[in-house]
């Protein structure tokens, strides 16, 4: 009964969101309450809502302040020279462009945190997608590609995890399906030039001039610092540094910085209210989002129904196809992003499953490898369940479902193609 209640829940809010039927906010906080109710939570459910809240409140402020810093950063010319440099790079053309964001996305993730890709891929593509009227949904398609596939690396969480889970180094997991993850980057800048090619054929080639055809309106220039560039660059490296050093806890870190910035940029309070309030929006959007999944895993977690869902999964595979387990794992990883949170999948499922797979002859650490090319790697970017979706949604201002539509299929190719890889070399054995 759990288990069937878990994946109803997971699979009535993805198509009622993915239809417009409801928003993901509203979807990812009715849909778990009314399966709570139906399966009898109803006098503990409020509980387990705060308890998911309260998990994700770092993180929700974490992406409140950051977006209000990129925000502000953008505004006063921080990013102009880079976005000058990129237009002249690219000389109008939007398949250079699209190649650029990928190139820009799989540079940035080898700091393993996928909100920081988000933000500073974005911050620096986005006014060059504006300017050349492109799709955002190939800008966050793009970055979810290329973050997808860099996220096997060691540091980042699904391996870590596994590591974790399974008792191994990086050197036993990871290193032996580092050529799986290098044709799976080849795989993204193809796609990328895919994408390029088809956004070129719509809008065209522009012949762009940063200085003389891009034209900042009256408020835009009023806004602008020029005197302040190397200040805010160097707040901003600081802030970039911290991030990956854990220095202090993120949400802090944006919260300091941020005041540093606004105080420093705009000194007046008016000025600084102003700032502020012109942001609101983009914060009220995703933050929401954020609390009301907070909602959705909190409901997940306490009710068991993720448990349940797990035993539930590893009790499908049948004995005649337990050979074959290795390969299941690995083409059902991705699309189970969208079911399970990180946690309950490698602390949760993957134990099961290495457990499971043990007892038929196979190696828990190709069970391990299998579950990395795609669950919450090629998968997060994607998932409802990761709070850095909502910032990549979120700043690239489009909307969750559509972006699912759109990039779904090729994530998904990235898993396929590293999996038929990993077969190629025997990372993964059947």
């Amino acid at each position: 009964m759990l288990s069937f209640l878990g994946f109803l829940t997971v699979f009535v809010f993805l198509f009622l969101t993915m239809t417009k039927r409801v928003s993901v906010s509203m979807g990812l906080i009715i849909v778990p309450v009314i399966t709570a109710l139906v399966g009898g939570f109803g006098a503990t459910m409020g509980k387990m809502m705060l308890d998911g809240i309260v998990k994700v409140a770092p993180t929700g402020i974490m992406i409140t302040f950051a977006i209000f810093y990129f925000g502000l950063m953008l505004e006063v010319g921080m990013f102009a020279p880079l976005v000058e440099r990129l237009i002249r790079f690219v000389k109008g053309d939007p398949l250079k462009v699209v190649l650029a964001t990928a190139f820009l996305t799989v540079a940035v993730s080898l700091d393993g945190d996928g909100a920081t890709t988000f933000m500073i891929t974005i911050s620096a593509m986005l006014p060059i997608y504006q300017r050349l009227n492109m799709s955002r949904l190939v800008l966050s398609g793009t970055i979810c590609l290329g973050a997808g596939v860099m996220n096997l690396i060691p540091w980042g969480g699904p391996t870590a995890r596994a590591m974790t889970t399974l008792h191994v180094d990086s050197a036993t997991l990871f290193n032996p399906i580092i050529p799986a993850m290098l044709v799976g980057l080849v795989w993204v800048f193809a796609v990328a030039y895919y994408f390029g090619k088809k956004e070129r054929a719509r809008v065209g080639i522009l012949d762009l001039n940063f200085e003389h055809e891009v034209k900042l309106t009256e408020e835009e220039a009023k806004l602008r610092r020029p005197n302040l560039l190397w200040f805010n660059i160097i707040l901003t490296l600081v802030l970039v540094v911290a991030l990956i050093q854990n220095l202090m806890p993120l949400p802090i870190l944006f919260m300091v910085a941020y005041a540093i910035a606004l105080i420093v940029n705009f000194p007046h309070p008016k000025d600084q209210m102003d700032r502020i309030l012109a942001q609101g929006n983009n914060v009220v959007f995703v933050s929401s989002m954020i609390f009301s999944a907070g909602i959705f895993t909190g409901i997940l977690t306490g009710t068991k129904m993720i448990t349940a869902m797990s035993k539930t999964l590893v009790a499908l595979i049948p004995d005649a196809l337990s050979p074959f387990m290795p390969l299941i794992v690995a083409l059902t990883s991705m699309p189970l992003s969208l079911v399970f949170t990180p946690d309950a999948y490698y602390f949760g499922v993957l134990p099961i499953i290495s457990q499971t797979a043990s007892a038929f002859g196979i190696d828990p650490v190709h069970i391990g490898r299998a579950a990395i090319l795609g669950q919450m790697t090629t998968g997060f970017p994607l998932s409802p369940l990761t709070a850095s979706t909502f910032i990549l949604v979120g700043m690239a201002g489009v909307d969750l479902g559509e972006h699912q539509k759109h990039i779904f299929w090729w994530a998904f190719g990235s898993t396929v193609v590293m999996t038929i890889v990993a077969l190629l070399i025997g990372a993964i054995r059947m």
